[in-house]
């Protein structure tokens, strides 16, 4: 790492000016890049060169079917299992979710998801958007993407 500094003069006083920093970048591949652990994501995920997942595109799915008849709480429920097991595959838990955002057809809703959240997370809650979506693929009422960060 560099740092320098100047100083300048403003009237009787000398002002320090702001420190230029510069960083070396290192990276390198995450535990899934070297093993090649699947996805499971409907969209896909992407770890570049860090130990960052994305998975996007987790809808309330039983056997590859949507299961749009559920009630809003089981549909809830049911993406956040999906989500625990893609989670568990990568030996990683709920407490490794940085960022979740909730996209649902249903403003109103929103309640009903956050007391199933709210169980779910145990106290712990990881940053969250909720984004209201005029619909999601195969009729769900909630779809989750996520990042997680096997730290």
């Amino acid at each position: 790492m560099v740092q320098s500094s100047r100083e300048t003069q403003s009237g009787d006083a000398t002002v320090p000016e702001a420190e230029a920093v510069e960083f070396e970048k290192t990276s390198s591949k995450s535990k899934r890049q070297r093993e090649g652990v699947g996805n499971g994501s409907a969209y896909g995920v992407r770890t570049g060169e860090s130990d960052l997942l994305f998975f996007e595109g987790i809808v309330p799915e039983e056997s590859g079917v949507v299961m749009s008849e559920y009630s809003i709480e089981e549909q809830t429920a049911l993406c956040l299992d999906r989500l625990e097991s893609l989670l568990s595959a990568r030996d990683m838990t709920l407490d490794d979710v940085m960022k979740i955002e909730v996209q649902v057809t249903d403003m109103d809703s929103r309640a009903a998801v956050d007391d199933v959240y709210r169980a779910r997370f145990d106290g712990t809650y990881p940053p969250r958007t909720t984004v209201g979506v005029c619909s999601l693929p195969g009729n769900a009422a909630v779809q989750l993407d996520v990042i997680a960060a096997d730290e």
